[in-house]
């Protein structure tokens, strides 16, 4: 069954702590060689793969469907049993734990072949894929394995990959080939890395991730398949012939490929199983953020998708193309990108849904130019709009008015943000945007500064081909109920008003002689455990929750350090983490396993501000700001000055479109870090470090 599963991570999952999840350690760390009988009466089954509990992803491509870990996560449901997720280094230990009875699946993206067979069992194929060879823009000829010389190639250890290098070395004597191992399975672009280094070098991979990695590199070359097709599929105890008959049956009902590019009626949605949304990754609409899939549209896309029992397929549309000419062209089922319901687009074929959301339009400017407190303040002022977007016609308006405000229309590639960051920084002098993003945008510049409103609230909606009545009317009912929820508000409460957290001032902690917070002797513990500096720790606990212990983010982060669910359980804390011994034990870990994922080399101050930007945006996000400094002649090993202006950056759809990770709120994390750096030092200034650590720096 040819279904594409996209495997890459945004970075291997922290594994459990058996001394702090007893529950765990209880479900996970036995022998059992039995068939599925056996594993019922534990109550749980063991997954294994490279990535533990989640695949952090964005998709880039527009037939990715499923993952392995939510086709293995509903199995498990199927089966009443708790799925408890093991990770593995490479393939080969995956299988070696399968088979000595460590783990019970493995599901993975694994292929079958006969020397595998001699391990394990592998269920029926959840797709087929050919190893191709893959380069760098400037490395060698790979179009023919025959015209293969002095090339060193690449293929991930315990992987078949390093199979296929010994073979095709053994196939071409005379052509100088060499091999190279590497264990990067938690990050494809250190493939890439490794192959610019050297322009003699190509790598081994399999089809669907080579065409995956050209979705957003543009540094790369696939060449020639190196391999006839071969199954791709999980794989089981060989003598589990019960569990492998269950996995198949699962399989074979689950793994229903959506048609790629059809205009399907509700009837049609429901027999695939799968409904496919269009969207762009940009904010507030559909990103990556902390490890995990959000945004507004997604969000209730996913929602509708849930209620329905329908998979939701998300279809990232390039930057530079149109929803509409998608949507038109039946390679998704509905589009949405908090999109203007405009007769214009209606003109252009297509039909809405009912509102799920109303905004005006607003001027923003900057804050050391006189403020536009009203429509007549834009006399003798410039409003440079977006190209294409429905605000020029706002502006031209405003114009023939009778007011003299000059309009200016950006260049086609210069987006919304980079036309708002420049107005921050002076070089613009104000645009109109939606209110909504004028918020968001002044909370975390404050250079921004809103002015007038230009509009009544313009409707929002999600958009659908017209002879598709029936799912514009399950659309629109479960918009109207969606609405009136709790949940509504609270989507509303994450994404378009203003953090508090980063508004807040924090100067008004730091008085000597008193605690630093009411969780110092807390904080003291932990830290020393980690060996950081306490009193870094108690600045970041004051950013993140202001020392609340029942704070809840609008996006479900918990307690004082404000950690993910998902994250705190990977811990090894069952959440909820109210309380405030296990949170901060919970959030002080999860940096800690942050900052042991940069190389040791790296200087011990810079490491901790990578640290604290991966806490708030997310480690992948980082590694994206560190490839983009370097390729802007910055230094990818300092963060202030260097790194955070690359993160900036990644706001920009120029830049973000060819980030692993896509679309990052850049200004957060740089001004996370900035006042928390600004909070220690006045901590440290004031309160002495002794009684956990005597210095200002961790050491690791």
């Amino acid at each position: 069954m040819a279904l594409l599963l996209l495997i890459t991570a945004c970075g291997q999952r922290p594994p459990h702590d058996e001394n702090t999840a007893p529950k765990a350690a209880a479900t996970s760390n036995y022998i059992e060689t039995g068939d599925l009988q056996d594993i019922r009466k534990r109550g749980a089954i063991r997954l294994v793969n490279l990535g533990g509990p989640t695949l952090d992803l964005l998709p880039r491509d527009s037939i990715v469907t499923l993952k392995n870990v939510n086709l293995a996560n509903k199995l498990a449901k199927e089966l009443k049993l708790e799925p408890v997720w093991l990770q593995a280094s490479t393939p080969q230990e995956a299988l070696e734990m399968v088979r000595d009875g460590k783990a019970d699946i493995a599901a993975y993206s694994l292929t079958d072949n006969e020397a595998r067979r001699q391990l394990v069992a592998f269920t029926l194929p959840l797709m087929q894929a050919r190893q191709k060879l893959l380069t760098s823009i400037n490395g060698p000829d790979i179009s023919d394995a025959k015209k293969l010389r002095n090339i060193e190639l690449i293929a991930q250890t315990g992987s078949t990959y390093v199979d296929t290098a010994r073979q095709l070395v053994a196939l071409y004597p005379q052509a100088s080939l060499t091999i190279r191992q590497a264990i990067v399975y938690e990050d494809r672009d250190a493939l890439v890395d490794l192959l610019n280094k050297k322009n003699n070098r190509a790598v081994i991979l399999d089809d669907y991730i080579a065409e995956n990695m050209l979705s957003y590199r543009d540094d790369v070359r696939v060449g020639a398949a190196v391999t006839e097709p071969e199954n791709i599929a999980w794989a089981v105890r060989k003598d589990s012939r019960k569990l492998l008959t269950t996995v198949n049956n699962f399989l074979t009902h689950n793994l229903v490929e959506a048609p790629e590019d059809r205009i399907a009626d509700w009837k049609a949605i429901k027999q695939s199983g799968v409904i496919r949304f269009l969207t762009y990754n940009r904010p507030s609409v559909y990103y990556l953020w902390k490890g995990m899939l959000m945004g507004f549209d997604y969000d209730l896309a996913k929602a509708f998708a849930d209620k329905h029992d329908l998979q939701l397929q998300v279809i990232v549309v390039p930057y530079n193309e149109t929803l509409i000419d998608w949507l038109k062209a039946g390679r998704g089922d509905f589009a949405g990108a908090l999109k203007n319901i405009t007769q214009e687009r209606i003109d252009q074929g297509i039909t809405f849904t009912t509102s799920y959301r109303e905004t005006p339009e607003q001027v923003v400017s900057n804050r050391k130019k006189p403020e536009i407190k009203t429509v007549q303040d834009l006399a003798g002022r410039t409003l440079t709009l977006r190209a294409y977007s429905p605000f020029i016609a706002t502006a031209r308006a405003i114009k023939n008015s009778g007011i003299n405000v000059a309009v200016e229309i950006a260049p086609p590639e210069m987006s919304i943000a980079e036309i708002v960051n420049k107005i921050a920084e002076g070089v613009l002098d104000a645009t109109v945007i939606d209110t909504d993003d004028i918020l968001m945008a002044a909370s975390l510049q404050p250079e921004l500064l809103p002015g007038t409103k230009v509009s009544d609230p313009r409707e929002q909606g999600w958009m659908l081909m017209p002879q598709n009545q029936v799912l514009k009317k399950k659309l629109d009912q479960f918009i109207v109920a969606f609405r009136k929820s709790p949940q509504y508000e609270e989507k509303i409460a994450a994404y378009f008003q203003p953090n508090k957290r980063f508004t807040q001032q924090v100067a008004a902690r730091v008085v000597p002689g008193e605690d630093l917070s009411p969780f110092d002797e807390l904080v003291r513990g932990s830290s020393q455990e980690y060996n950081f500096d306490w009193r870094l720790v108690v600045a970041q606990m004051w950013q993140e929750s202001n020392f609340n212990p029942k704070a809840v983010s609008p996006v479900g982060a918990q307690g004082l350090m404000q950690v993910m669910p998902m994250t705190a359980e990977d811990m090894g804390f069952q959440p909820p983490v109210f309380e405030p011994e296990r949170n901060i034990k919970a959030g002080i870990k999860y940096l800690n396993w942050v900052r042991d994922r940069f190389e040791p080399t790296l200087p011990a101050i810079d490491k901790l501000w990578f640290s604290l930007a991966s806490y708030n945006a997310g480690y992948g996000h980082l590694l994206d700001a560190r490839r983009l400094a370097q390729e802007m002649g910055l230094d990818p090993d300092v963060w202030f000055g260097n790194v955070e202006m690359a993160m900036l950056k990644l706001s920009e759809p120029q830049y973000f479109s060819n980030a692993r990770y896509g679309y990052v709120r850049g200004t957060e994390p740089v001004l996370y870090v900035r006042k928390i750096s600004q909070l220690y030092k006045a901590y440290a200034g004031i309160v002495s470090g002794a009684g956990a650590d005597d210095h200002l720096l961790p050491l690791k």
